[in-house]
């Protein structure tokens, strides 16, 4: 298919190397992106991001190129990019590194992305204003706040994941009006205590790890998860007799749960 001009007057040309599922990314949305720039002539890139971090589009991106190309861009999408001096350094360059005038090429990867247009616009609102919010869209802020701990997550940084899980619980906090909508606050709720549990115990701190657990189980008692993570965390802090309670009450639930056996193997221990 070759290159194709993705801005219309020829400044970001695009090919597409390796294509990519679902939707493009959309304005606004936060990227994790893993890209190489490369001068006319040169086998070695002038930069790359090793460690790709998310990105936010109309914020943390300097080249006007890459936004416009990662705007059409999917998820596991790899691409090959040439920016016009317009798109890229300018007229100036950056030296030493960039001379000027110079056009770039740059291939791009989207590993990830997450659409936080809605959530920021939410987190911009009075606090008067949040409580008018449809309750749908709040599920939805929630929903991508939680995302967003999970991606942090998965990257190892706990502390601002759990920052993360407490602003999506904080605007769960409304009346629901209907049966339904108390349903899915508490289910909503329920993924985020569940997580939180979950990173204190990575972060070593069983005490708050539990007391997470047990206001998952105040929603559901039977939550095989919630009572198995309030037993790793009695665990934790040698209250073996709690940690048994806890991790049988969960293996009622779960007969065959490796996870659930091999901590009362443990315990037996």
């Amino acid at each position: 298919r070759g290159l194709w001009d993705v801005s219309g007057d020829g400044g970001v040309c695009k090919e597409e190397l390796y294509p990519g599922s679902g939707q493009v990314v959309p304005p606004n949305a936060s990227v994790e992106v893993k890209y190489s720039g490369y001068l006319d002539h040169w086998d070695k890139p002038f930069c790359t991001n090793r460690h790709p971090e998310l990105l936010k589009l109309g914020k943390d991106i300097t080249l006007g190129g890459l936004e416009i190309g990662l705007l059409t861009m999917k998820k596991g999408e790899v691409a090959r990019f040439v920016f016009t001096p317009p798109y890229a350094y300018g007229q100036q360059g950056c030296p030493p590194l960039i001379p000027p005038n110079a056009t770039v090429m740059f291939e791009v990867e989207v590993l990830d992305f997450l659409d936080s247009a809605e959530s920021d616009s939410f987190f911009e609102l009075t606090a008067e204003q949040q409580e008018t919010f449809p309750l749908q869209k709040v599920l939805k802020v929630a929903e991508t706040e939680r995302e967003f701990g999970n991606y942090l997550y998965r990257k190892q940084h706990f502390e601002s994941a759990i920052d993360r899980y407490k602003r999506a619980f904080s605007v769960l906090g409304r009346s629901p009006s209907s049966e339904t909508e108390q349903r899915q606050i508490n289910a909503s709720k329920l993924l985020l205590l569940l997580n939180l549990s979950l990173t204190y115990l990575k972060l070593k701190r069983p005490a708050q790890a539990l007391a997470y657990g047990e206001k998952a189980l105040e929603i559901d008692q039977r939550n095989a998860k919630a009572l198995f993570r309030c037993g790793q965390a009695c665990l934790c802090m040698t209250e073996y007799e709690k940690a048994r309670d806890f991790l049988v009450r969960a293996q009622h639930i779960q007969p065959f749960n490796h996870d659930i056996n091999n901590e009362l193997k443990k315990l037996a221990r």
